[in-house]
């Protein structure tokens, strides 16, 4: 089966053909660092992530680039507000090294390429120069504007009437702008706020510039797959398409646009006011990364997603049933492949190479897990455990070993204290003494340790 993915250009799905079968090139918004990262933030990272494995397995070479846009005037205000000197550098620093904090522990891989707009300037400039000199951009009052009735496929991948274009951007009408609906690629900075010196005076790069910039640094004027979350559609992507298919003279910009859908909490929209709002840094203080990683992924990627702490709460059972299934898995190399030929379960790819249905394809690590807890043929027992944790690489899920799951950082207990009582216990039940048995499970659980008995013996994890 040949991957299909949904392409928000043509509005179906399509099958994948890359632009070269040798190197695929993928690239995909990434944050604005003047805060840390919610939620919401972290659904494209984890929805992308699966992408990028997937591509990884079928195909020799993938180069993934995720930006950083570390100029901006959120950035602008954060800085003036904080108790630095207000230079950006400070904010972004922080912001950007918790972003990759808090992304690796939901899993997520690091992109091949991470670049940062403020390292992209003169590229910018380039690409504005070519803008004006081929009548697509213009320069007034130190501004540079693109001049959008001079192209018309703009709109195209948004599908909105002009009116709808004009209303949608919340533009600013000013006197600067030829028409309504043209946008900012450079404006000005005052003495106090970051800038550059351009052939239009000292200035920023205006934020949809900055990703066809760094996309056509790092992957060319012609790539496979770009992505980004349902509400980059309008302005940003429908910018960058104009920005790029311009400059390079009409050359097309990406093959596939794929987006995912909105995440509202507990049915209403994330927002501070109504106390719903969720930083990942946050979370991460009560769940497990992984919990949060299953619970972005548990919805197809198109679809809306409802998150709430409760969600994290079933991931996290989830886990602890697949986990389950992992345990006392033979460490022996084997040549999964084979296995997943002989066995017949390569069904987790087939879901996935179907527009990334991350669903099924969770449904499917259960259905195996349903086989290693009740097969009682060994040889298969271990299979499936291998084929388990193959599949569930794709997903970035089950990469840890299940003791280190279930048992997690034993730093702040007495782990040779847990296995005395548990000796003890063993001991006590060969005895008869099931009274001395009961105490010191209970002993245990009040230290936050529940006990599991197995045929292979009894096993302990933290609550």
């Amino acid at each position: 089966m040949a991957l299909h993915i949904h392409n928000t250009l043509t509005r179906k799905k399509e099958a994948f053909v890359p632009v070269d079968p040798e190197h695929i090139r993928l690239y995909v918004c990434g944050p604005t660092v003047y805060d840390y990262a919610h939620i919401g933030n972290a659904r494209p990272v984890v929805v992308f992530d699966v992408l990028n494995r997937l591509l990884r397995r079928l195909y020799p070479k993938v180069t993934y680039v995720r930006n950083i846009t570390d100029v901006d005037d959120k950035i602008i205000d954060a800085a003036r507000n904080s108790d630095g000197d207000g230079e950006i550098g400070g904010i972004t620093t922080k912001f950007a090294n918790a972003f990759h904090q808090d992304m690796e522990a939901l899993g997520a891989l690091p992109p091949d390429i991470e670049p940062r707009a403020t390292d992209h300037i003169p590229q910018m400039i380039a690409m504005m120069q070519r803008l004006i000199d081929a009548g697509h951009a213009y320069a007034e009052d130190g501004h540079v504007l693109f001049n959008v009735p001079s192209w018309d496929g703009y709109g195209k991948l948004s599908r909105h009437s002009r009116d709808e274009l004009i209303a949608g951007a919340r533009v600013e009408v000013a006197p600067y702008k030829k028409d309504p609906a043209d946008f900012v690629l450079w404006k000005p900075s005052t003495g106090d706020q970051p800038g550059w010196d351009s052939p239009w005076g000292f200035g920023r790069p205006g934020w949809h510039l900055e990703c066809s910039a760094m996309s056509e640094t790092h992957l060319g004027e012609t790539f496979d797959i770009h992505g980004g979350g349902q509400d980059l559609i309008f302005p940003h992507h429908e910018n960058e398409i104009a920005q790029s298919v311009c400059s390079h003279g009409g050359a097309p910009f990406v093959r596939y646009w794929m987006h995912n859908g909105y995440l509202t909490v507990d049915g209403e929209k994330m927002s501070k006011s109504l106390g719903n709002f969720h930083t990942v840094h946050d979370l991460l203080a009560d769940y497990p990364g992984e919990a949060i990683r299953l619970a972005l992924l548990s919805a197809h990627y198109r679809q809306p997603l409802d998150f709430s702490l409760r969600s994290l709460g079933e991931a996290k059972v989830q886990l602890d049933r697949l986990y389950g299934a992992l345990r006392n898995a033979s460490t022996d190399v084997l040549d999964t492949s084979r296995i997943v030929e002989e066995v017949g379960s390569n069904h987790v790819v087939d879901a996935l190479l179907d527009d990334l249905n991350t669903p099924a394809a969770i449904s499917y690590l259960h259905a195996m897990a349903n086989i290693i807890f009740t097969t009682k043929e060994e040889w298969q027992r271990e299979a499936f455990q291998r084929i388990l944790k193959y599949h569930a690489e794709l997903l970035g899920l089950l990469q840890q070993e299940p003791e280190s799951w279930f048992k997690g950082d034993t730093g702040d207990i007495d782990v040779s204290k847990i296995e005395a009582l548990i000796e003890e216990r063993a001991a006590a039940r060969a005895a008869k003494d099931f009274a001395t048995a009961d105490r010191v499970r209970d002993d245990l659980a009040g230290m936050g340790v529940v006990l599991e008995d197995g045929p292979g013996g009894t096993s302990w994890k933290r609550t």
